[in-house]
This record gives structure tokens, sequence and C-alpha cells, in this order.
């Protein structure tokens, strides 16, 4: 089972991909997680992506999809994956059903997690982010145990400096108008699915079970 997660910066799509992932036995591709591995592990592709990353561009589609292609590529990947972050286009959308294709798969539902605007700025707002892992908290929703540090690894959070309410606003005008298309090129397939993603995570996680059938815990 191939499954796209879609949602503006603060739905949860990750949160989500995460959880649904683990519950069916598929594996995570989150792009964010893709970008910065190649980073460390300094390759030409890594040295491509962090040139784009150092000036504060988005990563060009051609070499995102060859890192989702080489991603791909790998054992864990046989069984099934959950996208997270990817795609973002239309010519990424494409490029994902190319790549499929050519390994005899196709995306079995695209789960858009739907938020109001007035909450995601609210959820962005309280954001806390590990330095080291990158895992997120929310001074409301999901604080840390300890005030400032990671549960998992220790690091030291912090607040980005864009996650100030202009600032958001920008990021999900710039969000929407990117990923609208995309809503409706899996709309058109019929693989289109919306969920309530201002509700509980447990709640949320059991909407998505629901849409994908109680046939898709077999692939766990």
């Amino acid at each position: 089972m191939f499954l796209v997660f879609l949602g503006a910066p603060g739905a949860g799509k990750g949160t989500q991909a995460a959880v649904i992932s683990e519950k069916l036995g598929l594996a995570h591709i989150a792009s964010g997680d893709l970008f910065r591995q190649a980073v460390e592990k300094g390759t030409e592709l890594g040295k491509s992506v962090k040139a784009y990353m150092d000036k504060g561009a988005l990563v060009p589609d051609e070499v995102t999809v060859q890192l989702i292609s080489e991603r791909l590529n790998e054992p864990d990947c046989k069984g099934g994956c959950a996208f997270d972050g990817f795609p973002r286009t239309i010519d990424q959308a494409k490029a994902l059903d190319k790549m499929l294709a050519g390994r005899e798969g196709t995306i079995d539902k695209a789960i858009y997690i739907e938020v109001p605007e007035k909450e995601l700025l609210k959820r962005l707002g309280g954001r806390w982010i590990c330095r080291k892992c990158q895992a997120p908290y929310h001074e409301v929703s999901s604080p840390p145990k300890v005030r400032g540090k990671c549960d998992k690894c220790g690091g030291e959070l912090y607040q980005r400096a864009d996650d100030n309410e202009q600032t958001i606003k920008e990021r999900l005008k710039v969000y929407f108008a990117q990923t609208i298309p995309v809503l409706d090129y899996y709309k058109a397939a019929g693989k289109l699915a919306a969920v309530d993603g201002s509700r509980d995570i447990k709640e949320v996680s059991g909407k998505i079970i629901d849409i994908l059938g109680p046939g898709s815990m077999k692939a766990k």
C-alpha cells in the first residue's frame, strides 16, 4: 500500500504518517528527513540540497524526486510507503506516479489533513523543535517532559525565527498555492480523502484507518 499525506504546516501530517505507517507496517518517507540525511552524508546530491537550504530556497523538484527514487529502492519500501511532505507540486505527483508504476505500484490514497487557518496559527505559534533530532513539540498540546529538552534525545528545543503570525500566514499562503493543484490532481484520480485534523491525534488516526478499510491492517 502506498499512501500520500498532505496538509499545511502544523496540520499534523507528519504525526499521522508516522502513526499510520507503524500500524500498517509501511516505510515512512519524510522529505525533510531525506534532505537532512543527504546533507549529513555529504554526497553530491546532499551538497546540492545543502546549497538550496543554506539560501533558504526550496529544493528543486528534480533533486527531491531523485532522493525519493533512491529511497524507494531500499528493501523496506517493497511492502509500501507513507509519503510525508511529498509530493508538494503537480510535477512531483506525476513523477511519483511514474516511479511507482516502474515498481508495479500506485498511490492507493492521498490523505488530506484539513485544519482551519486559525487553528494552524495557534499550533505553529507555540511550536518548539529539537535542534538535534528535529522532533516537534507544542507548549500546549504536546509539551516536553522537561521544559526546553527533547524527550527523545535530550537535545535543546528552539522556536523557529519565522514562527510569528505574519510569517506563518505567508508560509500558509505559499503552501496552499502549491498544494491545491495537488489536491485536485488526486481528487480527479478518485484517491483523495479529507480528514478533520483539528480533532484528537488518536481520533484522526482512527478516521484514517476507517477510510483505508479493515483490509488495510493486513499490510502489517
